[in-house]
């Protein structure tokens, strides 16, 4: 169980000076005035070396501007990380400041911070706490080091470190608002019980867009549904400045330069409301920025698939220092696994692309405070339509002495399908510096391409071409076709640990929800018209100046598309009972 101390400020009254803060003190006796403030220090997980603490101040005064909260530790305590508050330690002595977002506290208001720390031998809780200088007594509550105390740190049922798969033994949170959505098509009740992820693609969906679900909704929810059991709520953290680049149908609200709007106004609440020790039960599934790292690798410079936009994004630093930035800050709340976007094997399977990714994606879990202890592993195929498994063929292949690699739907790429290039892209990013423990995920959502066009064996050996093309599952007629793919299914369902070295297949796309509009439409979330998703349009470089292979009649990204999920369903693979 947790360990608690509440701290009474008995003594403390706050006097708003010219600087916002504290500047006097007023004495009350005890039993004559209430406390002018409120410290709650909460030891959440203890593994016998280190701990994470949830602290509360609560201020029953007068309003002030900025506080900063210190404490002496008795033992060895050394403070190694914190959210919601700059926290530093000399020797003993720990102080915690507000950040620029939670200064205020209001009469009667709060504000949350937690940290982590190592220690040996014994962890007290502090019996004494100063707010901005002012010492308070604790309120002789329980004793830490006492072996019958109750919430003594070695009791079992507390809370656990990280796991090393968050997926193992967990289940994992199905979204109300997208479950709904499914169960009203008709047929989707068959899968409308099933896990996917929570779109945070713009800082109102924080607070919930037109009355829908905010974070804190979707958090309080999965609390219902976590039981006593263990749960996964899957975020995906999709806000970048100059958001994808390469993409028109995904730009988002910030322009290319707003990088301290991403950091101050949607990285920050996030943290803030993760870090809220009501959810520390819950292991947090962070997928951070979709489709944004590797286009600093495949669309910029001098490559005919270069665009303007790429440029800009690649000598700004913004893609980099952004996700830099959300892992450093989400990372720090201990029950959170972030997992960077790695694109998917029709995009970074080339020889050209591949460790050139790996390196791209190294400085950015290097920026901005970010470490590769911030990175828990990472995710492929993303809101993307590349076959799990292809079973007909393999890259080793030849016909009449002409490689698999060699044919017109391969194109020299390294990898067929999704899985082995997952696996491949792991050790590569092991070799980079990330640590040996990651695991992907594969989004499966719509990868399954089944129903009547789904090939039951290899094509024909008269060239590579058939002999690829008759087998291969993947029914695009381009591997760079991104969006509302006509023939896709609902792949494999979400399922933890299904291959080594994947943590889970998941549905981090909710399958019905439109990856762009087929033609303009006014919107107020930043979202352009891409040609390719206009089943018009005759494609570009980046899709081999191909036909884009979309459905008509798609609303605007995110938005339900009922005949992308009738045609999901249709053609899944396993097929739906």
């Amino acid at each position: 169980m947790t360990r608690t101390r509440t701290a009474m400020l008995a003594a403390l009254t706050l006097v708003a000076g010219a600087s916002g803060t504290a500047l006097a003190a007023q004495t009350a006796s005890a039993g004559t005035a209430a406390a002018a403030c409120t410290v709650d220090y909460e030891v959440q997980n203890d593994w016998g070396s280190g701990f994470t603490a949830a602290v509360t101040v609560t201020n029953n005064g007068a309003a002030t501007s900025g506080w900063s909260l210190g404490w002496t530790y008795a033992g060895s305590q050394k403070v190694t990380g914190s959210w919601n508050a700059k926290v530093s330690q000399s020797g003993a002595a720990v102080t915690a400041a507000n950040e620029s977002h939670n200064g205020t506290l209001s009469t009667g208001g709060s504000a949350s911070f937690g940290f982590q720390a190592t220690y040996s031998g014994s962890n007290a809780i502090p019996a004494t706490f100063t707010l901005n200088g002012v010492t308070c007594n604790a309120d002789g509550g329980t004793d830490p080091t006492d072996p019958t105390d109750p919430t003594d740190p070695t009791d079992p049922t507390g809370p656990s470190a990280r796991v090393d798969n968050p997926y193992d033994g967990a289940q994992v949170y199905v979204n109300p608002e997208w479950s709904a959505n499914a169960a009203a098509e008709a047929g989707g009740d068959r899968i409308a019980d099933e896990p996917t992820g929570v779109w945070l693609d713009r800082t109102a969906a924080i607070e919930g867009v037109n009355g829908g679900m905010g974070l804190r909704d979707h958090l309080d929810a999965a609390l219902e549904q976590k039981g006593s059991g263990e749960l996964v709520v899957q975020l995906v953290i999709y806000n970048l400045p100059g958001r994808d680049c390469s993409a028109l149908a995904s730009n988002g609200e910030l322009g290319p330069t707003e990088i301290d709007r991403y950091k101050t106004e949607y990285i920050d609440p996030i943290k803030e409301i993760l870090g809220d020790s009501k959810y520390a039960s819950l292991r947090i599934v962070t997928t951070v920025e979709i489709d944004s790292l590797p286009n600093l690798v495949t669309n910029t410079g001098s490559r005919p698939t270069a665009v303007p936009e790429c440029d800009t994004m690649k000598a700004n630093g913004n893609y980099v220092k952004g996700v830099g930035y959300a892992l450093a800050q989400l990372g720090d709340v201990p029950n959170v696994y972030n997992y960077i976007d790695a694109g998917h094997h029709g995009w970074i399977g080339w020889d050209d692309n591949f460790g050139a990714s790996a390196d791209i994606i190294r400085e950015a879990a290097s920026a901005e405070g970010a470490t590769v202890a911030d990175v828990h592993g990472f995710i492929t195929n993303t809101a993307n339509y590349s076959a799990l498994k292809e079973e007909h063929f393999g890259i080793d292949d030849s016909v009449n002495g002409t490689s698999v690699r060699q044919s017109k739907w391969v194109d020299w790429n390294r990898y067929v399908d999704e899985q082995s290039f997952a696996q491949a892209f792991r050790n590569e990013l092991v070799s980079k510096g990330f640590e040996s423990s990651i695991g992907m995920l594969i989004d499966t959502s719509r990868n399954g391409w089944g129903g009547t066009a789904r090939p039951a064996g290899p094509g024909p050996q008269t060239s590579v071409d058939a002999y690829v093309d008759g087998g291969r599952y993947d029914r695009r007629i381009h591997l760079g076709n991104w969006c509302n793919q006509s023939g896709a299914g609902l792949g494999e369902r979400p399922q933890a640990s299904p291959a080594a070295g994947i943590d889970a297949y998941v549905w981090m796309k909710p399958p019905g929800e439109s990856d762009g509009a087929s033609e303009l439409i006014d919107n107020d979330e930043g979202k352009g018209f891409d040609r390719m998703c206009d089943p018009t349009y005759g494609g570009n470089p980046r899709n081999g100046n191909n036909p884009s292979g979309s459905l008509p009649d798609a609303p605007v990204s995110g938005h339900w598309f009922s005949a992308q999920f009738q045609e999901l369903m249709k053609n899944a693979y396993p097929p739906l009972s």
